[in-house]
């Protein structure tokens, strides 16, 4: 099977899921197969690969942190089992998919479960983890295993617990996974550890889990908690840890997301001075409830997240995917006809100065030996005027190839709207003039697919806030009678 035909066997099965689960978005899997036809024609996607497939279709929250910092707790106290082994050391080193149990059973999976069925975020993502550790793609039960839970918390929607970031999580495949986590996910819940309040120790997750929110346009889904913050409630400096918490976070370069603190109730000692107690309680209990308003709206927030994502990888295409490879195919144009000229004329000096070394010249007369030769037969004639020029041909295209490289050469091959160095290579393949100024796939044909991918946007969006919205107040129209 060719990677297409597997790919558009997969979302034939997403689509099928959607129509027992959620028929609204049925038809947006179809503008995604539109846009995945533009993405392929500029080259921004290979065969095979869909924008469909980069998103998750079911709601997706990942909690992630150190592995002091009581994420397993959470866990288990949200969704009122004892799901998740807990500790102060590291009890668990793979990711954990925890998904809705329909029979009332708990049961673990191996990662096999998840990397086989194109449903999960984590369909084939064992051969991800082989490109960036060899040998570990094989392994996918090392970093990845799936449980079924029967709490109504999860119908609907899907939670990834990660292992805790100690000095294992240097392995390249664990922070891949990360990556591919965050990149996912609708809301992803930060946990810190109050009890250790240096985080200096922790620069790979102030990395992978702070850094990164300031380079993407959707850092608004990122909650960070500072959690078992009751140990602070004797010294009543609750205040003073979540300043200096804050102040780490954002020298780290946190410039969205929101704070908040937590404790278990269950864990806590409460301290003698019961007004001290009364407010770390209250100040405890609101930021739970906004937690709880953020995982209860994801399964809402999904719907429109996907719909804005097709508006905006659309936009991306035309307004920075094009816009970027006309200033590359320009540069390439420009320092590949530079170059043809120091060469031309480098070999045009060298010529002359081998034909005078050999003599062909009578004063300023060419005149070779061979030249009454040429001049009488045709053939001859068209030979020696076809060597000159496949050699300019010839190192015309060893130019152009070698500029190729070295513009293309710092392009990325992950940007959110595709892979912009293979769109590039497309751009100025052998058979592609370097007078040529729009792209390869490039024309009013896919400018029109795009736009009519956003006005189908906009009909989406619209259908959505009338489940949701009422702007005008009226009561909806009763049905007509009769029918």
């Amino acid at each position: 099977m060719t990677p297409d035909k597997r790919m558009e066997q997969r979302l034939n099965l997403l689509q099928e899921h959607l129509k027992r689960e959620n028929p609204t978005m049925v038809d947006v899997v179809g503008k995604y197969r539109e846009l995945d036809v533009v993405a392929k024609k500029i080259g921004l996607l290979a065969p095979g690969e869909s924008y469909a497939t980069q998103i998750s279709w079911w709601p997706l929250i990942s909690i992630l942190g150190t592995f002091s910092a009581g994420k397993s707790s959470f866990i288990n106290t949200y969704l009122g089992l004892e799901l998740q082994r807990t500790g102060n050391q590291a009890v668990d080193d793979r990711f954990t998919v925890i998904t809705f149990s329909p029979d009332g059973t708990q049961r673990t999976l191996p990662g096999l479960a998840l990397d086989g069925d194109p449903r999960f975020p984590f369909y084939q993502i064992g051969e991800e983890i082989e490109a960036v550790s060899a040998g570990e793609g094989s392994r996918i039960d090392n970093y990845l295993q799936m449980k079924a839970a029967p709490s109504e918390k999860l119908r609907g929607r899907i939670l990834i617990d990660s292992p805790g970031f100690d000095a294992d999580a240097q392995r390249k495949a664990i922070l891949r996974l990360t990556d591919h986590i965050i990149e996912l996910s609708d809301l992803v819940m930060v946990f810190f550890d109050a009890r250790h309040p240096e985080p200096g120790a922790m620069q790979d997750t102030l990395e992978h889990l702070v850094r990164g929110t300031q380079r993407r346009n959707d850092n608004s889904k990122f909650l960070f908690i500072l959690n078992q913050v009751d140990t602070s409630a004797r010294e009543d400096n609750l205040e003073d840890i979540v300043a200096s918490w804050q102040k780490a976070l954002v020298q780290s370069g946190l410039s969205a997301g929101s704070f908040h603190i937590l404790f278990n109730d269950r864990l806590a000692v409460p301290v003698p001075n019961e007004a001290v107690w009364a407010r770390y309680v209250a100040k405890r209990d609101a930021d739970y409830q906004r937690i709880m308003e953020r995982i209860d709206g994801v399964n809402v927030e999904r719907v429109y997240r996907i719909i804005g994502n097709l508006e905006s990888t659309s936009n991306q295409i035309e307004q920075q995917a094009v816009p970027r490879l006309r200033t590359l195919l320009q540069r390439w144009r420009r320092d590949t006809l530079i170059w043809d000229g120091i060469a031309f004329a480098a070999l045009a000096v060298g010529g002359i100065a081998l034909t005078v070394w050999l003599g062909w010249w009578q004063g300023l007369t060419f005149n070779p030996p061979w030249l009454a030769e040429a001049q009488s037969s045709p053939v001859m004639s068209a030979i020696f005027i076809a060597i000159p020029l496949l050699i300019l041909l010839i190192v015309h295209f060893l130019i152009r190839s070698k500029v190729r490289s070295y513009v293309g050469k710092s392009l990325g091959t992950e940007e959110t709207y595709g892979n912009l160095q293979a769109a590039f290579k497309k751009s100025t393949g052998f058979f592609r003039s370097i007078l040529q100024t729009k792209p390869a796939g490039w024309g009013n044909l896919n400018r029109r697919r795009l736009d009519n991918i956003r006005h189908s946007v906009d009909r989406l969006v619209q259908r959505l806030n009338d489940r949701f919205t009422n702007p005008s107040g009226r009561d909806p129209a009763p049905p007509a009678k009769g029918r």
